[in-house]
This record gives structure tokens, sequence and C-alpha cells, in this order.
């Protein structure tokens, strides 16, 4: 094996050599790096699992690095180039912008699984710069377009590899370049897929009809997706396909939350036993904090996380209640969930465009204002590498009880949107912020329920799942009120300069 450039542990190791057998068998030698015939037709699937800071992470990332080396081409997601016989293919995905958004902060070109299964069609002329910036071709002259927006378009792309971001940079919007979408035709070679245990049984179905070799990193602590019959994906293959990593390398530098999150494992630790592990934390580490009140302003960014629906509902009323939000329209600031995508089958291209920006399930977005047409809004999807969209929207304000939710503005179709100042803790999964604020009061219910998920008490899933969401500070919230706002809500901090907003399904 040539070893990487950091020193594996043992578990690592092994599971470095078992994914480099599955690659070989694929055609990529990384001990080598060489890129030979495939040694077998046989699709194979393999998942490589352990807990947070057990290094899986680390390990994608050496791999990516490995596989780069030995000359095996990177799908992003934004343009693939031309098709040779003898290229090899990865694509590494997250099931979710925000997820796909922490491993490209690491380093890794992750994109979402959607487009990867969906491809863009191209406007020709646009295609010309995108064949000049991969070095495919030569520099395009195209009316309307300057050398000097073409020299912006080269030097983004020396830097972020993106051609979106190169095209943005030459004054163009995404929709400008991609006319299009349809399911992919052709399949890839390699996919690693982080944050697997988010998968359901289609979204992995759909992989495998893709990627010949697919390689699954998850944790098998976390809550299995809501739709699933009970378990993760990874849960069905044969023991000998799973490696498991055990040990826990981030606890090397003392993290105190990623120690609570592997406290959870003791059978003998109970809700009040943990709540005391957390306050005894507190005590000797800033990255933890021992709450009395849920803190508005970092709910603008940093969604409030809880288990319940009626806990949720009611701190959004008190979130826009302290920010002066009136009733009937949002102000530029709100953070939004997306809840799906309301069109009917004809209007398929439509869905299609809005899930390629980013406008997926459980996506979060930060309203930045009204469009240019009625029912449209002007939204930063967080985590996308495109982020400013202008698109229709289906904006809902839920009340409690059983009344109907509030509806400050609509298109007649479009995206839908849920308001993302709390959110559920399973909607959190993927997700990652700087810090995490969690409504203990709702766990301490779930274990005094007793019910049991998995093997699991569902409350130490819960509470593994909220804490591990945290960079850098946990703070554990223990009382049922909110603190008052420092400032006004902003968007100045979501600028992205020279970016005009890509309009999406305009004529909806």
């Amino acid at each position: 094996m040539n070893a990487p450039a950091i020193t594996f542990s043992d578990d690592q190791a092994e599971a470095w050599d078992n994914v480099a057998a599955a690659l070989r068998q694929s055609g990529v030698d990384l001990d080598d790096s060489l890129l030979t015939p495939p040694g077998s037709e046989k699709s194979s699937v393999m998942a490589v699992i352990g807990k947070a800071g057990s290094g899986k992470t680390m390990l994608l990332a050496q791999l990516y690095k490995a596989l780069e080396e030995a000359g095996v081409d990177v799908v992003s997601g934004d343009w693939e180039g031309r098709k040779r016989k003898d290229r090899r293919t990865l694509a590494i995905l997250a099931p979710t912008n925000k997820a796909a958004s922490v491993l490209r902060n690491r380093g890794v070109p992750a994109t979402t699984i959607h487009r990867i299964l969906y491809t863009p069609m191209y406007d020709p002329e646009y295609e010309k710069i995108a064949e000049w910036l991969a070095g495919q071709g030569d520099r395009p002259e195209i009316e309307g377009l300057t050398d000097v927006a073409l020299d912006r378009a080269y030097a983004s792309y020396q830097v972020n590899s993106s051609v979106p971001a190169a095209l943005a940079a030459a004054g163009l919007r995404g929709s400008d370049f991609i006319t299009g979408w349809k399911r992919r035709e052709d399949p890839l070679d390699i996919g690693f897929v982080d944050e697997s245990s988010m998968l359901d049984e289609k979204q992995f179905e759909d992989l495998q009809e893709i990627f010949p070799t697919l390689i699954l990193f998850g944790d098998p602590a976390q809550l299995p997706p809501v739709k699933s019959s009970g378990g993760m994906v990874f849960e069905t293959l044969p023991a000998k396909h799973v490696q498991t990593l055990n040990r826990i390398h981030r606890q090397d530098a003392g993290n105190p939350i990623l120690d609570l999150a592997h406290a959870l494992a003791d059978p003998m630790v109970d809700f009040y036993a943990f709540e005391r592990m957390v306050a005894e934390a507190a005590k000797t580490d800033e990255r933890v904090v021992m709450a009395q009140r849920v803190e508005a302003d970092l709910m603008a960014r940093s969604p409030c996380l809880v288990w319940r629906n009626a806990t949720r509902i009611r701190l959004i009323h008190a979130f826009r209640a302290a920010f002066g939000a009136p009733g009937d329209e949002l102000l530029a600031g709100e953070p939004l969930i997306c809840d799906g995508i309301e069109l009917p089958l004809k209007h398929r291209k439509k869905r299609l465009d809005l899930e390629a920006r980013g406008l997926i399930k459980g996506a979060q977005v930060i309203y930045l204002g009204p469009g240019r047409k009625p029912g449209f809004s002007r939204l930063h999807v967080m985590g996308a590498e495109d982020p400013q969209v202008s698109a229709a929207s289906i904006v809902k304000i839920e009340q409690e009880g059983d009344e109907e939710p509030f509806i400050p503005f609509a298109a007649r179709m479009g995206a839908t949107f849920l308001h993302g100042a709390a959110v559920t803790i399973h909607k959190a999964q993927g997700s990652q912020w700087d810090t995490v604020q969690v409504f203990a009061p709702d766990i301490e219910i779930a274990s005094r329920m007793g019910r049991v998920e998995a093997g699991q008490p569902l409350w130490k899933r819960l509470a593994y799942v909220a804490i591990t969401r945290a960079e850098n500070q946990l703070r554990w919230v223990v009382r049922n009120r909110l603190a008052r706002p420092e400032g006004t809500l902003r968007v100045d901090d979501l600028a992205v300069p020279d970016a005009p907003f890509s309009l999406v399904s305009e004529d909806v």
C-alpha cells in the first residue's frame, strides 16, 4: 500500500486495504496509481461505518486524493467534459447541499445525489467556455461576452475548478448555461456516498444503477431515514462488506462534545446522569454551555434542534415575535427549510431545475426578499456552490394545534418552504453548524417515554445526532425560554460578489 501523508490507525488501514481491493476490481490500482481494465463486471457495494470522530471523512478524503493521483476524473455535477474510452470516473456524493458543503470545506469536491442522478443539458455556446476552461478547447469568441469577462471566468476557474462559479464571475447566470435536465443515461465508475445513514431504499437502488463500485460512509448511531423500513441501507449488506472504524481520533484533542456523544453508549447512563455530565463539561470547557435560554440571534443561521413538532412551532413563533416579524410577510434574513416541490407531473422539467439549484426537501435557505415577479422569492441556499436563486415559492408558517398553516405569500406552484428557525433533529442529520442549540426538555420527554429504536433508547439517538451537529460549541438549553435578540436580522453576511441571481421556473 502506498501510505498517505498521514498515519492511519489500524482500523483505518484495514478499511483502506479493503476499499483498495474493491477499487482494483473496478480497474483502479491505488498501489501503483494505475488505471487498468475492470477485473470484473459484477457490481460491488461496501460500507465504511463508525461513530463521530472515527476518521471516516479523513479516510474518504485520502481515498479521493489517491484516486485523483491515479488519473481518475472527478465528476462534480456541474460539467463533465468529453467522454473517453479509457476514462475512469469518481463522484463524491452527499444527500443534501449542506452535507456536501461540509466535505467541500475540507477540500473534497462533493456534490448532491440529485446532481449525479440527473445531468444538465448545456447551451452549445456556453459549453465552449467550459471546454476551454477545462483545457479541452480553444478560447471561444461569443457574441456579447467580452475578453475581460472571459479573463474573469478563467481566473475564477483556476481557483475554484467550478464552471458555474467561473460563469458567474463572467456575469452569466446558471440558467443561461444550463437549459434543462435529464436522467443520467451513461453510468459512472465509482461512487463515494457520505452521510449514507440518510439514504432511503429508493436512493440506494438508483445509485447502484449508476455506480458499479459504490462505497458508503455512514454513522450507525444516527437516526434512520424517516421513510425507511426501520434501518439504514448499509445494515442490509453482508458483514464482510462492512468495515467498522472503532478508534475515536478526534478525542485526542480533548473534544468535550465528542466525549459526551460517546458517553451515550454506556447503558448505565440515563438522561439525568447525562445532563450532569454536560454540566460538568460546561464548568471546564467553553465549547459546552448549559444555557438557560434559546438564543434568538443564533436561530437565524443555526436552527434550534428539537424532537417534537409542537416545540418547533412554538420556538418559530417566539423567534418571529422577538424580531418583530409581521404576520403577513417575511423579513429579509429569516431562515426557511424547503419542504418539497409542488408541481404537477407535466412540469417535471421545472421540478428538476428547482432541485438542481439545491431546492430539495430539507434544504436550508435564507429569505433575501421578494423576487421580480409576484410569488417569487430571492433565496440563499445554504451550502450550495451557486447559492443565490430567485424561485416561485410557497411559504407556510405553521400554527399550533390543528390550525391550517398561514401562508404570507405564494406562487401558484413552485418550491414550498416551512420556517427554519427551529428544526427537528431528524431533519438536522447531515448538517453541521459552528454552534448548535439543543432543546434538552424535548429529549427529557423522549427519555421518560422509554421508546427504543434499533436497540437503543430513542433519547440517546436523538441526543447523539443533535450534539454531533456542533462543530465548535454545544449549547444544551435546559429551560423553555427565548433570549431577546441583540440585533436585527441581516443578509449582508450572505453576499456573493458579482453573482447575479439565477431565475428558475419563471413561467410557473
